[in-house]
Protein backbone atom coordinates (compact mmCIF):
# COMPACT_ATOMS: atom_id res chain seq x y z
CA UNK A 1 0.00 0.00 0.00
CA UNK A 2 1.40 3.45 -0.86
CA UNK A 3 2.38 5.61 2.10
CA UNK A 4 0.83 8.97 1.33
CA UNK A 5 -1.80 10.37 -1.01
CA UNK A 6 -0.96 13.30 -3.27
CA UNK A 7 -2.02 16.58 -1.66
CA UNK A 8 -4.11 17.76 -4.61
CA UNK A 9 -5.84 14.39 -4.92
CA UNK A 10 -6.59 14.40 -1.19
CA UNK A 11 -8.13 17.86 -1.51
CA UNK A 12 -10.30 16.74 -4.45
CA UNK A 13 -11.56 13.82 -2.39
CA UNK A 14 -12.20 16.12 0.58
CA UNK A 15 -14.24 18.51 -1.55
CA UNK A 16 -16.34 15.64 -2.91
CA UNK A 17 -16.98 14.31 0.56
CA UNK A 18 -17.89 17.80 1.76
CA UNK A 19 -20.39 18.11 -1.09
CA UNK A 20 -22.15 14.97 0.21
CA UNK A 21 -22.73 13.63 -3.30
CA UNK A 22 -24.99 10.62 -3.83
CA UNK A 23 -23.31 7.27 -4.43
CA UNK A 24 -23.39 6.17 -8.07
CA UNK A 25 -24.34 2.64 -7.03
CA UNK A 26 -27.66 3.99 -5.72
CA UNK A 27 -28.47 5.69 -9.02
CA UNK A 28 -29.83 4.62 -12.37
CA UNK A 29 -27.33 4.77 -15.25
CA UNK A 30 -29.08 7.88 -16.57
CA UNK A 31 -28.78 9.58 -13.19
CA UNK A 32 -25.15 8.52 -12.88
CA UNK A 33 -24.35 9.96 -16.31
CA UNK A 34 -25.95 13.28 -15.43
CA UNK A 35 -23.98 13.50 -12.19
CA UNK A 36 -20.71 12.54 -13.87
CA UNK A 37 -21.24 15.11 -16.63
CA UNK A 38 -21.63 17.73 -13.93
CA UNK A 39 -18.53 16.65 -12.01
CA UNK A 40 -16.08 15.54 -14.68
CA UNK A 41 -16.36 18.17 -17.41
CA UNK A 42 -13.51 20.68 -17.17
CA UNK A 43 -14.76 24.29 -17.60
CA UNK A 44 -13.89 25.78 -20.98
CA UNK A 45 -11.59 28.41 -19.48
CA UNK A 46 -9.33 25.62 -18.19
CA UNK A 47 -9.16 23.67 -21.47
CA UNK A 48 -6.10 24.10 -23.66
CA UNK A 49 -6.65 25.66 -27.07
CA UNK A 50 -5.99 23.55 -30.17
CA UNK A 51 -6.08 24.58 -33.79
CA UNK A 52 -9.38 22.82 -34.50
CA UNK A 53 -11.97 20.49 -33.04
CA UNK A 54 -14.18 18.70 -35.56
CA UNK A 55 -17.37 16.83 -34.74
CA UNK A 56 -18.12 14.08 -37.24
CA UNK A 57 -19.38 10.52 -37.51
CA UNK A 58 -17.76 7.36 -38.84
CA UNK A 59 -19.30 4.07 -39.94
CA UNK A 60 -20.19 1.69 -37.15
CA UNK A 61 -20.26 -2.11 -36.93
CA UNK A 62 -22.98 -4.12 -38.64
CA UNK A 63 -25.15 -4.30 -35.50
CA UNK A 64 -25.30 -0.51 -35.11
CA UNK A 65 -28.05 1.38 -36.94
CA UNK A 66 -26.41 4.81 -36.81
CA UNK A 67 -22.84 6.03 -37.23
CA UNK A 68 -20.35 6.53 -34.38
CA UNK A 69 -19.83 10.12 -33.21
CA UNK A 70 -16.18 11.10 -32.92
CA UNK A 71 -14.35 14.31 -32.09
CA UNK A 72 -11.13 15.11 -33.98
CA UNK A 73 -8.53 17.30 -32.26
CA UNK A 74 -5.81 18.90 -34.39
CA UNK A 75 -3.12 20.86 -32.51
CA UNK A 76 -1.45 23.94 -33.93
CA UNK A 77 1.81 22.06 -34.53
CA UNK A 78 0.04 19.57 -36.80
CA UNK A 79 -2.06 22.20 -38.57
CA UNK A 80 1.06 24.22 -39.40
CA UNK A 81 2.79 21.15 -40.84
CA UNK A 82 -0.31 20.21 -42.84
CA UNK A 83 -0.07 23.53 -44.68
CA UNK A 84 3.06 22.03 -46.27
CA UNK A 85 1.21 18.82 -47.12
CA UNK A 86 2.47 16.79 -44.18
CA UNK A 87 0.23 14.51 -42.14
CA UNK A 88 0.64 13.48 -38.51
CA UNK A 89 0.28 10.38 -36.38
CA UNK A 90 -3.19 9.69 -34.99
CA UNK A 91 -4.27 8.49 -31.55
CA UNK A 92 -7.72 6.91 -31.33
CA UNK A 93 -8.91 7.60 -27.77
CA UNK A 94 -11.63 5.84 -25.75
CA UNK A 95 -13.06 7.56 -22.68
CA UNK A 96 -13.46 5.90 -19.30
CA UNK A 97 -16.58 5.49 -17.19
CA UNK A 98 -17.00 1.79 -16.54
CA UNK A 99 -18.68 1.25 -19.94
CA UNK A 100 -21.76 2.95 -18.39
CA UNK A 101 -20.98 6.67 -18.00
CA UNK A 102 -18.68 9.20 -19.66
CA UNK A 103 -18.69 10.77 -23.11
CA UNK A 104 -16.67 12.96 -25.45
CA UNK A 105 -17.14 16.04 -23.31
CA UNK A 106 -15.81 14.48 -20.09
CA UNK A 107 -12.47 13.78 -21.83
CA UNK A 108 -12.29 16.94 -23.91
CA UNK A 109 -9.61 18.62 -21.78
CA UNK A 110 -7.51 15.44 -21.66
CA UNK A 111 -7.67 14.95 -25.44
CA UNK A 112 -6.71 18.57 -26.09
CA UNK A 113 -3.69 18.32 -23.81
CA UNK A 114 -2.63 14.98 -25.30
CA UNK A 115 -2.89 16.29 -28.87
CA UNK A 116 -0.79 19.32 -28.00
CA UNK A 117 1.89 17.41 -26.10
CA UNK A 118 2.20 14.45 -28.49
CA UNK A 119 2.04 16.58 -31.66
CA UNK A 120 -0.62 14.29 -33.06
CA UNK A 121 -4.25 14.19 -34.10
CA UNK A 122 -6.54 12.70 -31.44
CA UNK A 123 -9.80 11.05 -32.47
CA UNK A 124 -12.05 10.59 -29.43
CA UNK A 125 -14.75 7.95 -29.84
CA UNK A 126 -18.30 8.00 -28.42
CA UNK A 127 -18.92 4.26 -28.20
CA UNK A 128 -22.26 2.84 -27.06
CA UNK A 129 -22.85 2.52 -23.33
CA UNK A 130 -24.36 -0.18 -21.13
CA UNK A 131 -26.87 -1.29 -19.98
CA UNK A 132 -28.71 -0.14 -23.10
CA UNK A 133 -25.88 -1.64 -25.13
CA UNK A 134 -24.12 -4.38 -23.13
CA UNK A 135 -20.90 -6.19 -24.03
CA UNK A 136 -19.66 -6.45 -26.75
CA UNK A 137 -21.24 -3.28 -28.22
CA UNK A 138 -18.52 -0.95 -26.89
CA UNK A 139 -15.80 -3.23 -28.24
CA UNK A 140 -17.46 -3.41 -31.66
CA UNK A 141 -17.71 0.39 -31.85
CA UNK A 142 -14.14 0.90 -30.68
CA UNK A 143 -12.79 -1.53 -33.26
CA UNK A 144 -14.93 -0.11 -36.08
CA UNK A 145 -13.76 3.44 -35.34
CA UNK A 146 -10.13 2.36 -35.21
CA UNK A 147 -10.48 0.44 -38.46
CA UNK A 148 -12.04 3.46 -40.18
CA UNK A 149 -9.24 5.79 -39.02
CA UNK A 150 -6.63 3.28 -40.20
CA UNK A 151 -8.31 3.00 -43.59
CA UNK A 152 -8.89 6.76 -43.98
CA UNK A 153 -5.95 8.61 -42.42
CA UNK A 154 -6.24 11.51 -44.87
CA UNK A 155 -9.77 12.23 -43.61
CA UNK A 156 -8.40 13.27 -40.20
CA UNK A 157 -5.01 14.60 -41.28
CA UNK A 158 -3.15 11.40 -40.48
CA UNK A 159 0.01 10.05 -42.07
CA UNK A 160 -0.68 6.36 -41.50
CA UNK A 161 0.93 6.02 -38.06
CA UNK A 162 -1.67 4.90 -35.54
CA UNK A 163 -1.98 4.42 -31.77
CA UNK A 164 -4.88 3.58 -29.49
CA UNK A 165 -5.34 4.93 -25.99
CA UNK A 166 -7.94 5.31 -23.28
CA UNK A 167 -8.44 5.68 -19.56
CA UNK A 168 -10.01 3.08 -17.26
CA UNK A 169 -12.70 1.29 -19.29
CA UNK A 170 -11.27 3.13 -22.28
CA UNK A 171 -7.89 1.61 -21.52
CA UNK A 172 -9.55 -1.80 -21.49
CA UNK A 173 -11.05 -1.06 -24.91
CA UNK A 174 -7.69 0.09 -26.28
CA UNK A 175 -6.08 -3.16 -25.12
CA UNK A 176 -8.76 -5.42 -26.60
CA UNK A 177 -8.90 -3.45 -29.87
CA UNK A 178 -5.17 -4.08 -30.19
CA UNK A 179 -5.72 -7.82 -29.65
CA UNK A 180 -8.58 -7.84 -32.15
CA UNK A 181 -6.49 -6.03 -34.75
CA UNK A 182 -3.78 -8.65 -34.39
CA UNK A 183 -6.17 -11.61 -34.43
CA UNK A 184 -8.20 -10.35 -37.39
CA UNK A 185 -5.19 -9.16 -39.34
CA UNK A 186 -6.81 -5.75 -39.06
CA UNK A 187 -5.50 -2.21 -38.57
CA UNK A 188 -1.78 -1.86 -38.08
CA UNK A 189 -1.52 -0.36 -34.60
CA UNK A 190 1.91 1.08 -33.87
CA UNK A 191 1.42 1.82 -30.17
CA UNK A 192 -1.05 1.28 -27.34
CA UNK A 193 -1.24 3.65 -24.38
CA UNK A 194 -3.28 2.20 -21.52
CA UNK A 195 -4.26 4.52 -18.67
CA UNK A 196 -5.14 2.62 -15.46
CA UNK A 197 -6.94 -0.08 -17.46
CA UNK A 198 -9.13 -2.88 -16.15
CA UNK A 199 -7.44 -5.95 -17.55
CA UNK A 200 -8.92 -8.96 -15.74
CA UNK A 201 -12.50 -8.38 -14.56
CA UNK A 202 -11.48 -9.95 -11.25
CA UNK A 203 -11.37 -8.51 -7.74
CA UNK A 204 -8.71 -11.01 -6.64
CA UNK A 205 -5.98 -8.40 -6.28
CA UNK A 206 -4.45 -6.80 -3.19
CA UNK A 207 -5.20 -3.36 -4.60
CA UNK A 208 -8.94 -4.05 -4.32
CA UNK A 209 -8.60 -4.72 -0.62
CA UNK A 210 -6.25 -1.81 -0.01
CA UNK A 211 -8.40 0.70 -1.95
CA UNK A 212 -11.87 -0.73 -1.38
CA UNK A 213 -13.34 2.63 -0.38
CA UNK A 214 -12.36 6.27 -0.14
CA UNK A 215 -10.40 6.87 -3.35
CA UNK A 216 -13.06 7.79 -5.92
CA UNK A 217 -13.25 4.41 -7.69
CA UNK A 218 -14.42 1.84 -5.15
CA UNK A 219 -15.04 -1.90 -5.22
CA UNK A 220 -18.78 -1.32 -5.16
CA UNK A 221 -18.54 1.08 -8.12
CA UNK A 222 -16.64 -1.45 -10.20
CA UNK A 223 -19.31 -4.07 -9.40
CA UNK A 224 -22.01 -1.60 -10.43
CA UNK A 225 -20.33 -0.93 -13.77
CA UNK A 226 -19.62 -4.56 -14.60
CA UNK A 227 -23.11 -5.53 -13.49
CA UNK A 228 -24.54 -3.27 -16.17
CA UNK A 229 -21.96 -4.10 -18.84
CA UNK A 230 -22.11 -7.90 -18.73
CA UNK A 231 -25.27 -9.95 -19.10
CA UNK A 232 -23.69 -12.95 -17.37
CA UNK A 233 -20.41 -13.70 -15.59
CA UNK A 234 -19.06 -15.98 -18.31
CA UNK A 235 -18.62 -12.99 -20.61
CA UNK A 236 -15.78 -11.75 -18.39
CA UNK A 237 -13.65 -14.68 -19.54
CA UNK A 238 -13.83 -13.50 -23.15
CA UNK A 239 -10.38 -12.22 -24.21
CA UNK A 240 -12.11 -9.32 -25.97
CA UNK A 241 -13.71 -8.31 -22.69
CA UNK A 242 -10.49 -8.24 -20.66
CA UNK A 243 -7.05 -8.76 -22.18
CA UNK A 244 -5.69 -10.92 -19.37
CA UNK A 245 -7.94 -13.68 -20.75
CA UNK A 246 -6.03 -13.76 -24.05
CA UNK A 247 -4.16 -16.91 -25.02
CA UNK A 248 -1.18 -15.07 -26.46
CA UNK A 249 0.52 -11.69 -26.28
CA UNK A 250 2.88 -12.20 -29.17
CA UNK A 251 3.09 -9.65 -31.98
CA UNK A 252 1.58 -6.79 -30.01
CA UNK A 253 2.93 -3.24 -30.42
CA UNK A 254 4.99 -1.29 -27.90
CA UNK A 255 2.86 -0.31 -24.93
CA UNK A 256 2.60 2.20 -22.12
CA UNK A 257 0.77 1.06 -19.00
CA UNK A 258 -0.06 3.84 -16.54
CA UNK A 259 -1.07 2.89 -13.00
CA UNK A 260 -1.85 4.70 -9.75
CA UNK A 261 -1.12 3.58 -6.21
CA UNK A 262 -4.52 4.42 -4.72
CA UNK A 263 -6.57 2.55 -7.30
CA UNK A 264 -8.40 -0.80 -7.11
CA UNK A 265 -7.27 -1.48 -10.70
CA UNK A 266 -3.58 -0.92 -9.89
CA UNK A 267 -2.42 -4.52 -9.60
CA UNK A 268 -4.16 -5.84 -12.70
CA UNK A 269 -2.62 -3.04 -14.72
CA UNK A 270 0.82 -3.95 -13.39
CA UNK A 271 0.12 -7.63 -14.08
CA UNK A 272 -0.78 -6.85 -17.70
CA UNK A 273 2.52 -5.01 -18.10
CA UNK A 274 4.23 -8.16 -16.75
CA UNK A 275 2.57 -10.55 -19.22
CA UNK A 276 3.31 -8.23 -22.13
CA UNK A 277 6.96 -8.00 -21.15
CA UNK A 278 7.15 -11.77 -20.74
CA UNK A 279 5.91 -12.09 -24.34
CA UNK A 280 8.67 -9.78 -25.58
CA UNK A 281 6.56 -6.63 -25.92
CA UNK A 282 8.38 -3.35 -25.29
CA UNK A 283 6.61 -1.89 -22.24
CA UNK A 284 6.93 1.52 -20.61
CA UNK A 285 5.56 1.61 -17.06
CA UNK A 286 4.31 4.94 -15.74
CA UNK A 287 3.42 4.49 -12.07
CA UNK A 288 2.22 7.30 -9.81
CA UNK A 289 2.32 5.84 -6.34
CA UNK A 290 0.49 8.70 -4.62
CA UNK A 291 -2.32 9.16 -7.17
CA UNK A 292 -5.93 8.03 -7.49
CA UNK A 293 -7.95 6.49 -10.30
CA UNK A 294 -9.33 9.13 -12.65
CA UNK A 295 -6.57 11.65 -11.99
CA UNK A 296 -5.75 12.32 -15.65
CA UNK A 297 -9.13 14.00 -16.12
CA UNK A 298 -8.54 16.42 -13.22
CA UNK A 299 -7.05 19.23 -15.30
CA UNK A 300 -9.39 21.98 -14.16
CA UNK A 301 -9.43 24.25 -11.13
CA UNK A 302 -9.44 22.90 -8.50
CA UNK A 303 -7.49 20.08 -10.04
CA UNK A 304 -4.54 17.78 -9.63
CA UNK A 305 -1.15 19.15 -10.64
CA UNK A 306 0.18 15.69 -11.49
CA UNK A 307 -2.59 15.23 -14.06
CA UNK A 308 -0.66 17.48 -16.41
CA UNK A 309 2.52 15.52 -15.75
CA UNK A 310 0.69 12.30 -16.61
CA UNK A 311 -0.31 13.72 -19.98
CA UNK A 312 3.26 14.89 -20.61
CA UNK A 313 4.68 11.46 -19.77
CA UNK A 314 2.14 9.64 -21.95
CA UNK A 315 2.82 12.06 -24.80
CA UNK A 316 6.58 11.52 -24.54
CA UNK A 317 6.06 7.76 -24.90
CA UNK A 318 3.73 8.26 -27.85
CA UNK A 319 6.18 10.56 -29.62
CA UNK A 320 8.96 8.01 -29.13
CA UNK A 321 6.70 5.22 -30.39
CA UNK A 322 5.71 7.18 -33.46
CA UNK A 323 9.33 7.98 -34.25
CA UNK A 324 10.11 4.27 -34.24
CA UNK A 325 7.13 3.65 -36.53
CA UNK A 326 8.29 6.13 -39.18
Amino acid sequence: MPDQLDRDAAEMLRLREEADLPDIVDMTPAEARALWDELAVVPEEHREPVDSVEERTVPGPDDRADEIPVRVYTPESVASASDDGAGAPVVVFFHGGGFVIGDLETRDATCRALANDADCVVVSVAYRLAPEHPFPAAVADAYAATEWVADNPDAVGGDGRLAVSGDSAGGTLAAVVTLLARDRDGPGIDYQSLIYPGTSGSEDWDSYDENETGYLLERSTVRYFYGHYFRHALERANPYAFPMAACSYEDLPPTTVLTCGFDPLRDEGLAYADVLESAGVDVSRLHYDDMIHGAITMLGEPGVTQARRMVEDLAADLRAGFETAE
